[in-house]
């Protein structure tokens, strides 16, 4: 028995811009900012460029359900 591992999607980025996450998140530019100096928005830096990996954002999305959870 074989099991077919599946094509990675090449279409969908794996890193963003800090504006492209600005809007995917519907967030300001500086609130994006403010979560990564804070540390609950990680990123990576390639050279000059900070991007943030689509993994990280879907953490932050969890921690911000999380905190939802808790505040009931």
């Amino acid at each position: 028995m074989s099991i077919a591992i599946p094509e990675p999607d090449l279409t969908a980025p794996v890193l963003y811009r800090v504006t492209e996450v600005a809007a995917l998140l519907r967030l300001s530019r500086s609130v994006v900012y403010e979560q990564i100096r804070a540390k609950r928005l990680r990123t990576v830096k390639q050279g000059a460029a900070r991007r943030i990996p689509a993994s990280a954002i879907n953490e932050y999305v969890a921690l911000l359900e999380r905190e939802a959870g808790e505040n009931k």
